[in-house]
C-alpha cells in the first residue's frame, strides 16, 4: 500500500505511482530515479546496478498466494461535475484496439477500422482519438462509434460514455 494507505475497500483504487524514466502525458516532462545522474544512459546504469531476483526467489516470494478473482460489480467513479456516478467495471477502451498511433495536434491519428473493412482509409488517419481523453474519437470519413466498434468486434451494448 503506497503511501497512504493501510488497506484498500474492495473496488477501489490506492495512491498512484508515478513512474520514472517515462515522459508524463499532462507534465510533458521526464521524471528520474534519485541517486543517479539525470540521463537515460546513468538512469539505467543505476537500475542496472541493482540485484536481480531468481526464478526461485520470485516463486518463493509469491507462493501461497492467490490471483485476485476479477470484480464484475458496477464501481462508482466522479465525474466532471464532481457527483459520483455507478458505472459498469469495464469500459470501453479504444486504445487497447487501434494501432499504430501518431500525435497530431491534440489527437492520436490511425486506420479507422470500419474504414479498413471496407477498403477506405489508404492513409491510415481517417480515425483520431483524443490523447487527453481517449473516450473520445470520431472517424473524419464519417463512421460511426457503433460502426467503429462493430468492426472491433466491440459492440455499443457495453459503452459508457
Amino acid at each position: 500500500m503506497f503511501p497512504k494507505h493501510d488497506s484498500i475497500e474492495p473496488s477501489a483504487f490506492g495512491s498512484a505511482l508515478r513512474g520514472p524514466l517515462g515522459i508524463h502525458r499532462d507534465a510533458n516532462r521526464r521524471f528520474w530515479f534519485h541517486g543517479a545522474d539525470y540521463t537515460v544512459d546513468a538512469q539505467i546504469a543505476y537500475l542496472n546496478g541493482f540485484r536481480k531476483l531468481t526464478e526461485h526467489e520470485l516463486e518463493k516470494f509469491i507462493a501461497g498466494k492467490e490471483r485476485p478473482k476479477p470484480d464484475d460489480s458496477p464501481q462508482e467513479r466522479s465525474t466532471a461535475s464532481g457527483r459520483r456516478a455507478k458505472t459498469a467495471r469495464l469500459e470501453f477502451r479504444i486504445l487497447e484496439y487501434v494501432a499504430p498511433l501518431r500525435k497530431v495536434g491534440r489527437n492520436y491519428v490511425t486506420r479507422c477500422p470500419s474504414c479498413a473493412e471496407l477498403g477506405h482509409d489508404r492513409s491510415g488517419d481517417n480515425l483520431a482519438i483524443l490523447i487527453r481523453d481517449p473516450r473520445f474519437y470520431k472517424c473524419w470519413a464519417g463512421c460511426a462509434k457503433q460502426m467503429i466498434r462493430a468492426a472491433l468486434g466491440r459492440p455499443t451494448y457495453m459503452e459508457i460514455a
